[in-house]
């Protein structure tokens, strides 16, 4: 029989907020309560799940494997039960915080616009907004949303397509003009390139050669934390880069970036994905609008390139087709 004594949600509160906060003292400032009086809880929530949670040093605390998962339940728990008194409260409207993650490119190029349309239609909902192309874990960032591009890891989100993007190799017209048009990917050794500070699920570029793929690209001259800025230093001549055409459609279209090695563009193609956790409860209402509003109104196609009479590339279709569903 569950015992009515214990307030199992402030327990739940007090120990998320120490784990946020990196600290009892912080958690207390947070909660006005005193550090004594939140270790104390603590240690009675341990006591009563017969668990250790918190291995506590002099410098700093970490949680054991048992502390992470009632972390995740218990922050999960939360907010359901914050969202459950406002829908309660308000008819289920949207409303309340919304937390969106999303990789710097999209973010910019069409999240960023749409956003004043969505906040005009829900004027109860208060969006912070993170663009970071660092991969987030949602539960641990205590994020709604996040958009996501190129391959999806296997996990217990939910994911809703918004769109596809095919890959492009690229340099400024200075570049090419200094260090020539590479003909073959193995041109590539004698070329700069554009990489990544963080880990990428593909290391190289990849390239057709008949029916078979291989694998090339120039060394780094450069490193790039994100997308945008990898165009950027692209287009200031530093190198070639590998960057989506959703990303660079507009500057492929201006001239300012031109495509190279076309004849052995594979065709890949990055999807983007809306990313949530959705599989265990209900979606807050807040969230269920955010991303029907995305479905309905994000226009990422799949385009191609093709050269036009002017010897110029032309990019075909991009942002003209219907949301995916």
């Amino acid at each position: 029989m569950a015992r009515f004594d214990t307030n199992r949600s402030a327990e739940m509160e007090v120990f998320v907020r120490v784990v946020d906060l990196g600290g009892f003292t912080q958690a207390a400032r947070k909660l006005r309560l005193t550090p004594s009086g939140v270790s104390k809880l603590i240690s009675r929530l341990e006591v009563r799940l017969g668990s250790r949670l918190i291995n506590r040093t002099t410098r700093k605390l970490t949680l054991t494997e048992e502390g992470q998962a009632f972390y995740q339940r218990a922050v999960r728990i939360l907010a359901e039960m914050e969202e459950a008194e406002r829908e309660a409260a308000s008819g289920a409207a949207p409303r309340g915080r919304l937390a969106v993650n999303s990789n710097i490119p999209f973010g910019m190029l069409h999240l960023m616009p749409l956003i004043p349309r969505f906040l005009e239609q829900h004027p109860d909902v208060t969006l912070d907004l993170v663009l970071t192309d660092t991969l987030i874990d949602l539960m641990q960032e205590r994020a709604d949303v996040a958009i996501r591009v190129g391959p999806l890891r296997a996990s217990r989100l939910v994911a809703r397509k918004l769109g596809t993007s095919r890959m492009v190799v690229v340099g400024a017209p200075n570049y090419l003009a200094h260090a020539g048009t590479p003909k073959t990917p193995a041109d590539l050794a004698d070329h700069r390139g554009i990489g990544w500070t963080f880990p990428r699920s593909i290391r190289a570029w990849p390239f057709k050669r008949g029916e078979h793929t291989e694998e090339a690209m120039p060394p780094p001259a450069a490193r790039a934390s994100d997308g945008e800025a990898a165009r950027r230093l692209a287009l200031g001549g530093v190198g070639l880069a590998r960057l989506a055409l959703f990303h660079i459609g507009p500057d492929i279209e201006s001239g300012r970036l031109v495509p190279v090695l076309q004849n052995y563009n594979p065709g890949d193609r990055e999807d983007i994905h809306a990313v949530y956790v959705g599989h265990t409860a209900p979606l807050p209402a807040r969230v269920r609008a955010f991303i029907d509003f995305l479905a309905e109104h994000v226009r990422v196609s799949d385009p191609a390139l093709k050269r036009a009479g002017d010897g110029k590339w032309r990019v075909m279709e991009i942002q003209r087709t219907r949301p995916i569903p």
